[in-house]
């Protein structure tokens, strides 16, 4: 179960996930991402209540990141510790600017 509450005040938007962003609800993210990104150029993620990420979600975040590159900055915050290891594993915490 993902809980996506958005933000969208162009040119910046804010999505904060509460949940697992996982194969059952990376679809819901990338959906709602691709109708809010259109005149986005700041994009932050708030990731204080995502309890889980899995490949799928990282695919979801990898894909956002190569468009938010052409057309401005993402940010990821919050991110507990179980997450922060998930980056650390994948080099994602080379890829995200995470704050």
């Amino acid at each position: 179960m993902l809980t996506i509450n958005q933000s969208i005040q162009p040119p910046r938007a804010e999505f904060a996930l509460d949940g697992r962003l996982d194969t059952a609800t990376a679809a819901d993210l990338e959906k709602a991402l691709r109708d809010a990104l259109d005149g986005i150029s700041e994009l932050v993620f708030n990731f204080e209540k995502l309890e889980y990420i899995s490949s799928a979600g990282l695919r979801v975040l990898l894909s956002t990141q190569k468009i938010m590159n052409q057309q401005g900055s993402m940010k990821v915050r919050h991110v507990n510790e179980t997450i922060m290891e998930i980056f650390d594993i994948t080099g994602f915490t080379d890829i995200l600017t995470i704050e």
